[in-house]
């Protein structure tokens, strides 16, 4: 089932349909300035066709918003054990990163031929930072955006703009699909002191009686290690000289995980929602067509605040072994110059101001 015919998702999109279509005064023209168009982004070809018949129906196309996301909530190890989880792993590619490089794709040569446009993607502060619980999403989320940094010189010469807007993470999340891989108890919330991702998703969830989850993890002893007639033969992982290769007495099975794939669509209350999503509406009509747009732009403060935090954790990184990184440089130059200058101006007023 689309999230247009879900009862609850579709909901204020059919409401907005309705009131395009209303014969109200303060809603004339309205019916002729949209078009719902349905398209899977998986499909180029699907894509084509609808951004074609985008132009027949407007004549040019201003403004490309690629929106699509759904949460995949699982580590490493709990997206690899089984086919069914490793799908899951294309499953977030194709919707966040694929889906949408086919529908900028599509429009491209329109774009071009145009000589003016604008692409915004909607990605979040996941682009900056990773969370653990959702390497997926985090990684299908890094190579959206180096695919957006890259596009953006490309088109440049033809005047068209690439922004890409990154509300906090939580938004993306909370307004799309949550799929959920089973759990492997190593990682449950009883052998980690830290509330994981799975653990604040599922609560927002059993807030609503409608998104319970099932609970397939109970506090408890690491399970066991299995018995020793699964494991490799010790006599025949010993060398020559009776040394043992770790390579070989290493048991490799991964851990069973626990439970199904379940999915979930989060029920907000109408009033939660709108704030949730207020200040990204309001960044996406402020942006949106801009003459001079900004390459990245984080919503809020509270994403910005994340973002410049990372940005310093890295800087600093840098300075520490920057003569690590400038060992490698066989010949010299000029700017390898400047920034040992740097360096000794800066070592020269630290002893100056102790």
């Amino acid at each position: 089932m689309s999230e247009i015919d879900h009862e609850v998702r579709g909901a204020e999109f059919r409401e907005l349909i309705g009131e395009c279509k209303s014969d109200r005064r303060d809603r004339e023209g309205w019916r002729d300035r949209i078009r719902g168009i349905r398209c899977d982004g998986r499909s180029m070809a699907g894509c084509g066709a609808a951004i074609a018949e985008a132009v027949e129906l407007f004549g040019r196309i201003d403004i490309v918003l690629c929106c699509k996301s759904e949460t995949i909530v699982g580590t490493v190890e709990e997206l690899s054990p089984t086919p069914v989880t490793r799908n899951l792993v294309r499953d977030q590619f194709e919707s966040i990163f694929f889906s949408q490089v086919n529908y900028i794709k599509a429009a491209l040569p329109v774009l071009r031929g145009q000589h003016t446009g604008h692409i915004i993607v909607l990605t979040s502060t996941g682009g900056h930072i990773a969370t653990p619980g959702m390497s997926m999403y985090s990684a299908a989320t890094w190579a959206l955006e180096g695919f957006c940094d890259s596009l953006a010189y490309e088109v440049a010469p033809f005047n068209v703009k690439v922004t890409i807007v990154q509300p906090n993470q939580e938004i993306q999340a909370l307004t799309n699909r949550l799929t959920f891989a089973p759990q492997i108890l190593a990682y449950a919330n009883a052998f980690n002191q830290a509330p994981s991702i799975r653990d604040i998703l599922s609560n927002v969830l059993n807030a609503h009686p409608d998104t319970v989850i099932p609970t397939t993890t109970h506090p408890g002893p690491v399970p066991p290690p299995p018995p020793s007639s699964s494991r490799p033969d010790t006599a025949d992982s010993m060398d020559s000289e009776g040394v043992d290769d770790d390579i070989d007495n290493t048991y490799l099975e991964p851990d069973p995980p626990v439970g199904d794939v379940f999915q979930r669509y989060p029920h907000l209350a109408p009033a939660a929602a709108d704030i949730l999503v207020a200040e990204t509406v309001h960044a996406l009509t402020a942006i949106g067509g801009h003459e001079n747009p900004p390459a990245r732009h984080i919503v809020g403060w509270e994403g910005a605040a994340a973002v410049r935090e990372k940005l310093k954790t890295v800087s600093e990184e840098l300075e520490d072994f920057v003569d690590a990184s400038l060992a490698v440089d066989i010949f010299e130059s000029q700017l390898k110059d400047e920034v040992l200058e740097g360096d000794r101006r800066g070592q020269q007023q630290g002893d100056v101001s102790s």
